[in-house]
Formats: structure tokens, sequence, C-alpha cells
């Protein structure tokens, strides 16, 4: 594995000089306080060797990468039940469009674009208080990386709450057609903590690595979820993880990957490996300029695709 610590070094130190580093989510206050300077990248193989380098240490706000742990808590709660209330479908529009919504009664296209990932919390929330139901995802999240230190960033909870008017318009709208079934603020409570989580590239690695493995937890060989489910998840991380740019990651990257707008992407190699890269930079789809480079890198030098029948 000493080429797989070299080639992740040499990542990072091409990013490092990168000049195109993209846009900051600045639509988020928080989030536009963040320097576009960082780069992290952490490798965590199907044996649990790691590899990291730059700001791998460095925690962020892992914004819509949490929406696969939610989706995981949701699936286990209420198993193929979710998907009466989320499709699977790639969406083709922005993370945070409302025009699909209108057209197919309310129902999200999947659980990955904002839309059905507020659905995916309201499933969570049955039954129980948001405070619960975060405290659920959090739970989830700690035990999957082995990190009981993770935890929500307030300032950016916050900032998400005063400046989400898109995202409550999105969930009322759902809450017309039944999709929402809870409270609304309740519900908007737990999606603006989620996306608050904080975490390192390392942590999110650690985290990621059960869906490499089929879905079975590293430390004691226990199904998280089945493999049928771990398959599904990482088939639409692959064809919905990057919103309306999923399409052009899969045709360069070829991994399951799911982005977020705080500028981390969780990327799964399955049997293999799981990668978490970080740089606040985005693309015009909201998806990290240099971490999206720096995986089409990994994977073009380590021949990491489901497309590559010769690995």
């Amino acid at each position: 594995m000493a080429d797989l610590a070299m080639l992740v070094a040499n990542i990072a130190a091409r990013a490092a000089t990168a000049t195109d580093r993209g846009r900051v989510a600045d639509y988020i206050p928080e989030l536009a306080k963040v320097s576009a300077g960082h780069f992290g990248i952490a490798v965590v193989t199907a044996a649990g060797e790691e590899f990291a380098a730059g700001d791998a240490d460095m925690r962020f706000s892992i914004q819509s990468v949490s929406k696969v742990f939610a989706l995981v808590e949701a699936s286990c709660r209420h198993g193929d039940a979710v998907w009466t209330m989320v499709g699977r479908e790639p969406s083709g529009s922005a993370f945070n469009s409302i025009i699909q919504l209108e057209l197919e009664g309310g129902r999200p296209r999947n659980p990955f674009i904002n839309a059905g990932a507020i659905a995916v919390c309201d499933l969570i929330a049955q039954g129980k208080d948001s405070a619960e139901a975060i405290a659920a995802i959090m739970a989830r999240i700690r035990d999957l990386a082995g990190d009981d230190s993770i935890d929500i960033d307030p300032a950016v909870a916050w900032s998400e709450s005063v400046t989400g008017f898109r995202n409550a318009a999105l969930a009322n709208y759902m809450r017309s057609f039944g999709v929402i079934a809870g409270p609304v603020d309740a519900t908007l409570s737990v999606y603006f903590q989620q996306c608050a989580i904080a975490m390192s590239c390392r942590q999110l690695a650690r985290a990621g690595r059960f869906l490499a493995l089929g879905g079975v937890a590293p430390d004691t060989g226990l199904p998280v979820i089945s493999a049928e489910r771990t398959r599904r998840i990482n088939a639409l991380m692959l064809t919905c993880g990057h919103y309306d740019a999923s399409g052009d990651f899969a045709f360069r990257v070829g991994l399951p990957a799911k982005s977020g707008v705080g500028g981390g992407i969780l990327a799964i190699a399955p049997g293999r490996a799981s990668i978490a890269v970080w740089s606040p930079g985005l693309s015009p789809q909201g998806n990290s300029l240099l971490g999206t480079r720096a995986l089409e890198q990994l994977a073009q030098a380590t021949g990491w695709s489901v497309f590559n029948p010769d690995v």
C-alpha cells in the first residue's frame, strides 16, 4: 500500500497549488466564512488501513453528505416503506428545486435532493420529537465512525435555520400533499441540525466504510443494513449523489459518492475502500471542485470504478 500512500500525498500536493478552487457556499453565512484554500483527503481501505493528507483531520460541515446516513437510519426503521414517500430517480435539477415537486404531486424524486432528505427526516421523526430524531442520526454516525466526539456545529445549524426559506417552502409544499406527516418546524429542525454535523475527512471515511463492505460493520462483523440495501444506497449515490452533475461525476469518476455544499464528498469503492475529500470551493452545481478532481485522479490511478471489470 506504499503506492496508495504516495498517491494520496501527491493528490493533496497538486490540490495545494491549484488556482481555480471554485466558490464557497456564501448563501449560508457560516459556510461563507470558510477559506477555499483548504483541501483534505482520507482513504480507509476495506482492510482498515488509513491514508490521509492535507487537512484530513480538520472538521467541516458535512451538509448533504449526512443524507446518506439519514437514509440508512430511515431504512433501518421503515424498510422499503421509505420509497412510498421518496423516489429513486435522478432529478436533473438543482438540489433545492421546487419545480419537480409540483409536477410530481409533492413526492421528491430521490432522497439526496433537499426535498427528499427533508422527507427522510420526517420519517425518522415519526413518533418522536426533533431532539430524539437528531439524536438517532447522531448515534448512527458516531457508531459507524467509532467516534463519540462527532457533533453538530451550532453556529452552522443556526445559520441554516435563519436562511432556509426555500427548504421551508419545500417542506410546506410536501406537507400539503401529505408527504410530510409531522410538524413542519420539527422536521426542518432535524434537517438543519443534520446538515450542520461537523466531521473530518478521516472520520467521514471511517463512517462510510460499511458501504464498501456490503453493509457489514467492520468492527463487529455484524450487518448495519442488508447487502441488498447497501447495493441500492450505493446505486443511488452513483446516480443521484451529485445532483444535476451526477451523470458527469459517474462519467469522470465512476464511483458511488455523495457531495455536500460544505465541500465534502464521501465516495465508495465497493469491496476496496471508503474515501472522503474536502475542499470548500464549489462548482456551479454545488459540488466540491477540487474534491471532484481529486477523486477523478484517484480513480484513474487505482482503477477503482464500478465500470471497471478488471479491478
